[in-house]
């Protein structure tokens, strides 16, 4: 049975990054198209495509490493082997030592999921967050700069918009970088099929729909906002400007930054609410 592992070169307990990252390397190394069309070069090629093709996709390696062990234990010639045995000793031992792999093959199914998950939210709630924010925006309208007083209030707000934009823009950037791709990047033909999840979306469609998306919630904002009467007595003074102000850019980012610290925190909370449960 081929050995998947060997020809990508990374151990059987190798992450899912470790593993394309391994065949994003041998990828270039190998593609025909750098090798002259080398025949031995495009067998090569085709092997790690398949392996990743299989270690790539968490339920298929989970089904590779069952018949990978099965074939590990079962496959030795020697009779007198405790693996082929048919002492009912020997059985129980193999039983056990099944159950503890399949065991290993299930978690680190569930823990590729979960991370999968929380990668992708990692890159949705800063983006659904942004436009709720722009949204709400374009609603009230803040004026907070426009008066005199506060000057504490305004070195606080820049500085978290700031530490915000930062945030959102890394946040951003790391998503495109995981769930988009670049033209730029050797995708030839031959790679076509070869990834469990190709990437629909270039780079740059995606950002240019994010910006759109902010525009658009902004502008639905002020629409809501000139034609619903909404007041408050306490904070007139700091909000419904007459027209949009430079200054509204500042608001978005911070209210990102506030709910995807209030997430990251739920979220190592329940990781640890769930590790005690298990132990």
């Amino acid at each position: 049975m081929v050995n998947y592992y060997e020809t990508l070169k990374v151990s059987p307990k190798a992450s899912r990054v470790e593993i394309k990252s391994a065949y994003r390397r041998l990828a270039r190394k190998l593609h025909p198209d750098k090798n002259e069309g080398s025949e031995q070069t495009a067998r090569a090629f085709a092997a790690i495509a398949e392996a990743y093709e299989i270690l790539g996709n968490p339920k298929e390696r989970a089904e590779y490493d069952k018949k990978l062990l099965a074939a590990r234990y079962n496959g030795n010639s020697n009779g007198d082997s405790v693996f082929t045995s048919s002492n009912v000793h020997a059985r129980r031992w193999r039983q056990m030592i099944y159950d503890q792999r399949y065991n290993e093959i299930i978690d680190r199914m569930i823990a590729e999921e979960r991370r999968q998950s929380m990668d992708l939210q990692r890159m949705i709630f800063p983006i659904v967050a942004l436009f709720v924010s722009t949204l709400i925006v374009g609603i009230v309208r803040p004026q907070v700069f426009s008066t005199p007083d506060g000057i504490l209030l305004k070195i606080v707000l820049v500085s978290l918009a700031v530490a915000g934009a930062i945030h959102l823009v890394s946040r951003i950037r790391d998503g495109l970088n995981r769930y988009t791709f670049d033209a730029a990047d050797l995708h030839d033909s031959i790679f076509e099929g070869n990834e469990p999840a190709p990437k629909s979306m270039s780079r740059w469609t995606a950002a240019a729909m994010i910006v759109f998306g902010v525009f658009i919630c902004f502008g639905l904002g002020l629409v809501i906002g000139y034609n619903i009467e909404i007041r408050s007595v306490l904070l007139d003074e700091f909000i419904f400007a007459e027209s949009p102000l430079p200054e509204m850019i500042l608001y978005p980012p911070i209210f990102v930054l506030l709910v995807d610290l209030m997430h990251s925190f739920a979220t190592r909370l329940e990781t640890q609410t769930s590790h005690l449960t298990l132990s």
